[in-house]
């Protein structure tokens, strides 16, 4: 190298030098927390980013809340119901989509027009009061996704329905669908390490502060409708998961001595009354996994299973009520799809 050559590397390392020393220090990536109520139930995010993300997820909550609440007049979906307009957003055709296909898969036992029902039982926007067989029968005419159709045209989608009096509810896939509308929010923002838990229904990715793969329990069914018991029955460890589950211990009352759970039963117009306690089933969406262990907990255990079976993309944990004859007791046992693992 000659000396002018010498000279001309010094100058630019100085200059490359000087840059750098002038550049602000970027910023470190961290673990954050963003906690709240949402939808009627809470919500917990945990994420690695260089910024908090809270205003962001919170806006995402409210843009979802103006597309699939059913207790915001205002919304896409309240006034699909009030026949007010038939458009529909992305939120809702993302929902549609995913709730049609189950509802094929199970036989109608998973049904978005289970709305009328599931306010005549008192879990929806009316309040709670004996219901009387005459009116089950009255409402089942209207109820069945057959009824439904979802149009589009010249990019303009829309709901066709054959039977004005039919009502959605997206109540049973909601949670799943906002989770996993925040985790894919996070992944935009460049979070590959990220846990969102909305109600119980989970996706995560990555690993967590610590280092390792996500801890996410599995809570044991017992009744409490005040939802401050939180025995596990099973931890998972996963560091790429969309898990939902479905019990009846929590949302239910008793008319008279009859127990009435939240899951009805589209199909008989009842709430179920079977040994299934709670589904959890991981599949490729949140969303697709809260309603598929809807479907299970309408069908019983062996009709679940065969359900689940079917699906190459989803697994699922029951546990399951069984009678123990000699000591006369009730156990719980659980159940597993070919498919399922801890890990």
């Amino acid at each position: 190298m000659t000396r002018k050559q010498l000279l001309i590397s010094t100058a630019l390392i100085a200059v490359v030098a000087a840059v750098l020393l002038l550049m602000p220090d970027q910023p470190k990536a961290s673990y954050h927390t963003a906690k709240g109520q949402v939808f009627g139930t809470y919500y917990a995010v945990q994420y690695e980013c260089t910024t908090d993300l809270h205003d962001s997820i919170r806006a995402a909550f409210a843009s979802f809340d103006a597309s699939m609440s059913m207790f915001n007049p205002q919304s896409t979906l309240s006034r699909i119901n009030a026949g007010s307009d038939s458009v529909v957003d992305t939120y809702f055709m993302d929902m549609y989509h995913t709730a049609e296909d189950v509802y094929q898969r199970s036989g109608g036992a998973f049904d978005i027009t289970v709305a009328p029902l599931v306010n005549l039982w008192g879990f929806g926007l009316k309040n709670r009061a004996h219901v009387e067989p005459e009116q089950v029968r009255a409402l089942l005419p209207h109820v069945g996704m057959s009824k439904i159709s979802l149009c589009e045209s010249s990019g303009v989608a829309w709901l066709s329905k054959s039977d004005e009096q039919v009502q959605v509810d997206a109540g049973a896939i909601a949670k799943g669908q906002s989770c996993d509308i925040i985790a894919a929010l996070l992944s935009r923002c460049g979070c590959v390490n990220y846990l969102v838990d909305i109600g119980g229904e989970v996706v995560a990715k990555g690993h967590n502060a610590q280092g390792n793969r996500w801890r996410i329990g599995i809570t044991r069914p017992t009744d409490d409708t005040s939802g401050t018991i939180g025995e596990v029955q099973s931890v998972l460890q996963a560091d790429d998961i969309a898990l939902a589950t479905s019990g009846n211990y929590r949302n239910f009352y008793y008319d008279g001595e009859q127990k009435r759970s939240h899951t009805i039963d589209p199909r008989t117009g009842y709430p179920v009354q079977h040994s299934l306690l709670s589904a959890t089933v991981r599949s490729n969406s949140c969303m697709r996994a809260d309603a598929l262990a809807t479907a299970c907990m309408v069908l019983g255990e062996e009709a679940a299973i065969a359900m689940i079976e079917e699906d190459s993309v989803s697994a699922c944990y029951l546990i399951v009520a069984e009678q123990d004859t000699e000591n006369d007791s009730t156990i719980m046992k659980t159940v597993c799809s070919s498919r399922w693992r801890d890990d």
